[in-house]
């Protein structure tokens, strides 16, 4: 676990490129370069505000998995092996002076036997990750489903294992998922070997009854539909995606018609079969669709996940097996209703606006729920801590600290 950690780490944050592709969208925009096109985007400051959150908590959890990953009775990590570690895990000011940043996360402590401070989990960030641990193994049959429906959107069934790594944590998989997960379900999944040397495919190995794939979109679909106050015409939500713009958007009236009709246009849903044909010269209106199908698998894939975002650059690795031959980034760009793109903490990650109020899941789970615990201690800093005799002591211990790191 340890040695994917680390190759995670030194893994590049996604680069910005353009693409022909986004100029066939729906929503026809000005030739712009893809950094321009990103930071015309729409604000939405509740997004904002939360990514701000999240920015240092993904340098927690980084640490955090360093720390777990360890031998040592407790798990513990040198703040020397963390010092080196600072520029991948963009800790601009250095380990120690962010391990002190957040005192109800991380305990400092001198190691005697081996004359260098340490890093270790302080007791609820401990409790904490037993809670995730828990919530995790106690929903591993919603895991193994959204697993089955991640490779049910592929075209051939299968996707690289590669991917997956990527995505483990957002499908709300354990950290030993190809045991605990896959060769425990031999009856839907297999391994096999890719093309290239050394790689492995994860596929899918039996018939799903399409009955029981039931996209996300047709579930609200549903509910619009069979609501007592319901006032939508049928034949005009019957291919609609829910929409919530970000406060102060303007929405001019040639945008609206644009949606209203790119809302009305059939296409074919994540889990149904595409016929592929020759290339030839597409329709509007056939372009259209095939964006649509495209927003489709995007929106579908952004509701499996347990916390309903995922870094662009992550989804991306899915874009082929899916048959999206479009820039990913840019369909969530262009539809500023569904999905919110934030570039916050060195990377690009994407909302699925329906999912949240006011920075929160709307409908929440034991997973989301024990990861938002850790995110209360990120937001909460120095607060709450008490003074006295442990202030006093962490005087001490900062002072040795510094009196190491100068030597």
């Amino acid at each position: 676990m340890a040695i994917r950690i680390l190759r995670k780490l030194s893994s590049k944050p996604p680069t910005s490129c353009s693409s022909s592709a986004a100029a066939a969208t729906v929503h026809l925009r000005c030739k712009t370069t893809s950094a321009e096109y990103v930071a015309s985007r729409a604000r939405d400051i509740t997004f904002e505000k939360l990514m701000e959150k999240f920015k240092n908590l993904f340098r927690v959890i980084a640490i955090q998995d360093l720390i777990l990953a360890s031998r040592s009775n407790p798990p513990s990590v040198s703040v020397d092996f963390l010092s080196r570690l600072s520029q991948r895990l963009h800790l601009n000011r250095g380990a120690t002076a962010f391990l002190r940043r957040y005192p109800h996360i991380f305990r400092i402590f001198y190691h005697t036997a081996k004359s260098q401070p340490y890093c270790a989990l302080t007791e609820t960030a401990l409790e904490i990750a037993r809670l995730e641990a828990q919530a995790i193994n106690a929903s591993l049959p919603l895991a193994v489903e959204r697993l089955v429906r991640v490779l049910s959107m592929s075209l051939t069934k299968t996707v690289p294992l590669r991917a997956i790594f990527k995505v483990w944590k957002e499908l709300g998989l354990p950290d030993d998922f190809e045991s605990s997960v896959i060769a425990e379900n031999s009856h839907l999944f297999a391994l096999d070997d890719g093309n290239e040397p050394n790689t492995h495919v994860l596929k899918l190995v039996t018939e799903v009854p399409k009955d029981s794939l039931v996209a996300a979109v047709e579930n609200w679909r549903i509910k619009e539909c069979c609501g007592e106050d319901c006032s939508v015409d049928r034949t005009e939500i019957l291919y609609s995606f829910k929409h919530s713009y970000p406060p102060g958007m303007r929405l001019k009236r040639d945008f609206k018609a644009k949606v209203k009709e790119w809302q009305g246009i059939p296409y074919i849903g994540p889990y149904e079969e595409l016929v592929t044909c020759v290339k030839k010269k597409m329709t509007k209106r056939q372009t259209m669709a095939k964006e649509k199908r495209a927003v489709g698998i995007v929106h579908e894939f952004l509701s499996l996940t347990v916390e309903k975002m995922v870094e662009v650059e992550k989804i991306s690795h899915f874009r082929k097996w899916f048959g999206i031959d479009l820039n990913i980034r840019d369909l969530f760009l262009d539809h500023p209703g569904m999905f919110y793109l934030s570039t916050k903490g060195y990377r690009h990650s994407v909302f699925l606006r329906e999912a949240y109020e006011r920075g929160c899941l709307i409908e929440p789970n034991p997973v989301y729920d024990a990861r938002r615990k850790l995110l209360h201690l990120v937001a909460m800093g120095h607060r709450g801590m008490s003074g006295g005799v442990s202030g006093a002591k962490r005087g001490e211990e900062e002072s040795e600290l510094d009196e190491v790191e100068n030597n």
